[in-house]
């Protein structure tokens, strides 16, 4: 099946392009045949992690030395596409992430330990920022850590965390100072294989991504060693994430137009098959019309997007117009997929059809990583 790009991305290059064929190839074989049976189990199979780092797909743009590609943001993004396009829900996206924040932050000896593990997909990582009271207010998180000699106990619980189930190294927001506010919180790394006091919870029932692991995570008097602290004092942790939130923002927009545009796709490959009235869909002018607007939009959207990639490759991807791209190519991919819905009828409806699977995992991406509600506010900052 081929890709839906309308246009050859001006950061693609020949070396991205054979890239692209082995991510394609290995989604296609390795992952695409397991999805379904994903869904069911709410989770990807463990294995799928380390497959993954054998096959050079995980932390595509941290430096070779520590284990990486030695890549950019644009090997991300490619795998990140190929995962959209098939329609596989695989975290490999937050566990980039983690990584970012470890290669930001992180001491030498930190780096050294976590992110070749990472890479080869031996730890999983996952952020743990949201709980049952804090969501986009992370200002308002209650999991606390105590300084006792050279530990941190930990007490508390977070939610909706994506690649709960699986996750060995977790980026912890915490608060360290429970008087202090924003300068309160830090970011406390925990390695929870075998970890004392620390307990996953249930997978969550999610309205769409059925096989991605969102989790309940418990932490009962957890200890873990202070130097496993991001950053050379506490109360950075508020400061860190506001710092490393435009490269989520953004691989969220990545997903956002690579669903959109491969919805596009199956929708007029679908109106081209259907017939209604003795004559085929597309043979209806309001059915041409509908797919031009949403062929249109999803390619203002891909080239915003492109340059928003190319800005965080250069190291200038400002806060303001990485909110900018997550909440407007969100709220496009969920209006046009909609479309695309109602184009394919009763059959729209049915789970077994894509497009239906697209409609509800789609949903989502207005909400996390920071609502479009709040992204909006950090863009009416700038004005």
């Amino acid at each position: 099946m081929s890709n839906p790009i309308p246009y050859l991305s001006p950061w693609m290059n020949e070396e991205l392009l054979m890239f692209r064929k082995t991510a394609k190839r290995f989604v296609q074989e390795e992952f695409l045949p397991h999805e379904p049976r994903w869904r069911e189990q709410h989770r990807p199979d463990a294995e799928a992690w380390t497959k993954a780092g054998e096959t050079g797909l995980l932390l595509t743009d941290v430096p070779e030395e520590y284990g990486g590609g030695g890549g950019t943001f644009a090997h991300e993004t490619v795998v990140m596409e190929e995962l959209a396009y098939a329609g596989v829900n695989f975290g490999s996206g937050v566990h980039s992430i983690v990584a970012h924040y470890v290669l930001s932050y992180g001491t030498e000896e930190q780096k050294k330990s976590w992110l070749p593990r990472m890479a080869a997909g031996e730890l999983v990582g996952a952020i743990a920022m949201s709980e049952p009271a804090a969501g986009s207010d992370l200002q308002g998180i209650k999991t606390f850590a105590r300084r006792e000699g050279d530990d941190y106990i930990i007490n508390g619980s977070k939610t909706f965390i994506t690649n709960g189930w699986h996750a060995s190294l977790i980026c912890l927001a915490v608060k360290t100072d429970a008087q202090a506010g924003a300068k309160g919180i830090s970011l406390v790394m925990v390695e929870s294989k075998g970890l004392k006091g620390y307990r996953v919870g249930r997978s969550l029932e999610k309205v769409g991504m059925h096989a991605q692991d969102t989790c309940e995570l418990f932490f009962d008097d957890v200890r873990v060693p202070a130097s496993n602290l991001l950053g050379s004092t506490e109360g950075r942790g508020f400061y860190q994430m506001m710092e490393q939130l435009p490269y989520e923002r953004l691989t969220v927009g990545v997903a956002a137009v690579a669903v959109t545009e491969k919805a596009v796709e199956i929708t007029i490959r679908y109106v081209k098959d259907r017939q209604a009235f003795g004559k085929k869909l597309i043979d209806f002018q309001n059915t041409r019309f509908k797919l031009a607007e949403c062929k249109t939009e999803a390619h203002i959207g891909r080239v915003f997007l492109d340059n928003c990639i190319q800005r965080l490759m250069d190291n200038q991807l400002d806060t303001a117009t990485a909110a900018m791209s997550k909440y407007w190519l969100t709220d496009k991919q969920c209006a046009i997929i909609d479309e695309c819905v109602q184009l394919h009828g009763g059959y729209g409806y049915m789970s077994e059809y894509p497009i239906a699977r697209m409609w509800t995992d789609s949903r989502v991406q207005r909400i996390y990583a920071g609502t479009n509600e709040i992204m909006k506010e950090l863009i009416a900052r700038s004005l």
